[in-house]
């Protein structure tokens, strides 16, 4: 997906809406994004750069009603703008170009989030759960519910797996003091309309969003698709 954009997106589903945020982008190793499929085959779809790493956006969405509920949710979060200058170069990451930025350009007030959804607890989907201000570590959506797998939730508190560096306390601590999370244990539906289903692989909590309009459905798969050239199976992220 292009790392930038001139306009937000707007998608009806019948009775919602969904509108794609842009929660910045940043560069990650190809081999690693890949993993078995040799790079002359991912290269030809995915460009790399001369360390090669490929260029990845971090798609948010906004979900809204029409009518039937007063609820506005927040699906993934990106990236946040928490870095030193030494992760900045290696993930080529601005921090200043977050899901904060995304939502002024859409002129969505952070406070009138009522629920936020990750399909799983890694940096580059809750890094823009919270943000510095004054010095101090606070929720970036201060009135919302924050829904994860509970397995999710407990190996990133753990730091389980080989990607736990990609768990980070500064994602999780603030929401623990403010009481946020909702831990889900499997399929649970958290608004009428949003789903949350279970799809573990990449990590063991990792779970995609079922959004259903009267008219549509959209899925959001996460990390298991994270992008349209892992829509075959040997590509998955397992």
């Amino acid at each position: 997906m292009p790392e930038s954009r001139k306009t937000t997106p707007k998608y009806d589903l019948g009775g919602c809406s969904i509108t794609l945020l842009d929660g910045g982008g940043l560069k990650l190793d190809g081999g690693a994004m890949f993993g078995i499929i040799p790079k002359p085959l991912w290269v030809r779809s995915t460009p790399a750069d001369h360390m090669n790493r490929i260029q990845l956006a971090c798609n948010c969405l906004l979900v809204e009603w029409n009518r039937e509920t007063d609820r506005r949710v927040i699906l993934e979060t990106g990236h946040g703008h928490k870095y030193e200058t030494k992760e900045q170069n290696f993930y080529d990451i601005d921090p200043q170009r977050w899901l904060m930025h995304g939502l002024r350009q859409a002129n969505v007030d952070p406070a009138t989030i009522t629920d936020v959804v990750v399909s799983h607890l890694h940096f580059d989907h809750a890094g823009g759960l919270t943000h510095e201000h004054d010095g101090r570590l606070m929720p970036t959506f201060p009135k919302a519910k924050v829904h994860v797998q509970k397995q999710e939730y407990e190996d990133a508190v753990a730091g389980f797996g080989t990607m736990k560096i990609t768990y980070r306390g500064e994602n999780i601590q603030p929401l623990d003091e403010l009481d946020a999370w909702r831990l889900h244990d499997g399929e649970a539906e958290i608004v009428p309309g949003i789903r949350l289903s279970p799809t573990p692989g990449h990590t063991r909590g990792h779970q995609a969003v079922i959004v259903a309009g009267h008219d549509r459905t959209a899925i959001f798969p996460g990390d298991a698709m994270p992008t349209a050239a892992h829509s075959g199976a040997p590509y998955n992220m397992a």
